[in-house]
């Protein structure tokens, strides 16, 4: 396994990264139709196309998911996506008519430096149909850091990044996780360097430090909160999974998932982000028993995803600009080394 959502059968991931703006893009491109589904909890969320994942509505696959920068401007990316897989013959069908189904949402990073001076023509159509071209190019493999929708992300003490992460559950299901986490809150304990999901590591992925020897005391009082306005944070995610689900399993799926944002970022779901996860299901497995199996492989997705947070801010670097915050690596790096690089193979992930 490479410990990537691309463990799930089915699902590729690609990037489009503009460092001079300090933004970017991250698609995650089902090879079929996918069973989707969405949960919003942020109290800011920028969003397209997630009405159309209400179990109740018609549509009930989609074949991408597009991931962005640029807060509202970044709602154009998912158009580049269905631009781009029209181009290729793929979409839902009306007679004759083929309507790429792209559902997406959108993060705050228009304060982080960088060249944000354009006028008439924002950059996301083009990072979007990019990073289509990147998935379909080498999509079982990405880097994970300062890249993608992941390039322009902060938190409230260490640059932000986007993430993944993926387990082998018991009953053989594989879940995986993709995150850009651009949070309000704090991914430390504290100042750092102790991730909050360290309990839930997997084989040093983000350098094996464990909890702290004692939490601190003035966190719960006063906890980590990034200034700035409003709207300048929100983490993304998408879960996925090889189980075949229907879209109310698959939106249980994404509600389960959303604990594994609790288990990792300290506080969140606040007025200030717009945090959103989406579920896919590929449709490869049944589950033997429905409900307690669907209970189990939400339990998982939580944890993965909480492990794919601290990936991110593991693996993120400072971007070019005074403006640019410090990551982890800066503060941390040199007293702890990281026994596996970002995005390597990490076998044994079984859960």
């Amino acid at each position: 396994m490479r410990n990537l959502i691309t463990d799930v059968p089915g699902i590729h991931v690609g990037n489009a990264t503009d460092l001079a703006i300090g933004t970017g893009v991250t698609v995650v491109l089902c090879e079929e139709p996918a069973v989707a589904a969405v949960d919003v909890r942020g109290g800011g969320p920028g969003t397209r196309e997630t009405d159309l994942l209400d179990p109740a509505a018609t549509v009930e696959r989609v074949d991408a998911v597009c991931l962005s920068g640029g807060s509202a401007f970044g709602l154009d990316a998912a158009s580049g996506v269905m631009a781009g897989l029209a181009k290729r013959g793929r979409g839902f069908a009306v007679g004759p008519a083929r309507v790429p189904i792209v559902p997406g949402a959108i993060l705050f990073d228009l304060l982080n430096g960088g060249d944000k001076g354009w006028e008439e023509h924002p950059p996301y159509h083009r990072l979007g149909r990019t990073a289509l071209e990147d998935a379909e190019a080498n999509g079982l493999h990405f880097p994970l850091g300062s890249v993608g929708a992941g390039t322009g992300c902060t938190t409230a003490t260490v640059k932000g990044g986007l993430g993944s992460a993926s387990a082998l559950g018991a009953d053989g299901h594989v879940v995986g996780a993709v995150v850009a986490v651009n949070a309000a809150g704090s991914p430390l304990f504290g100042a750092g360097p102790h991730f909050r999901a360290g309990p839930y590591e997997r084989h040093g992925e983000f350098g094996g430090l464990g909890l702290p020897s004692a939490l601190p005391e003035e966190e719960a009082a006063h906890p980590h909160l990034k200034g700035g306005v409003a709207r300048f944070a929100t983490t993304l995610a998408v879960v996925a999974t090889d189980a075949i689900l229907s879209t109310v399993q698959a939106r249980r799926l994404a509600i389960m998932a959303q604990n594994g944002l609790a288990l990792s970022l300290y506080p969140v779901h606040t007025p200030l982000d717009g945090d959103v996860v989406f579920a896919l299901a590929t449709g490869r497995r049944p589950l033997e028993a429905p409900l307690p199996d669907l209970a189990r492989l939400g339990g998982l997705a939580s944890i993965v995803l909480a492990r794919a947070v601290a990936r991110a801010i593991h693996a993120a670097r400072r971007l070019p600009f005074p403006e640019g915050q410090l990551s982890w690596q800066d503060h941390f790096g040199a007293r702890f080394a990281s026994p596996s690089a970002a995005g390597a193979a990490d076998p044994g992930l079984a859960e």
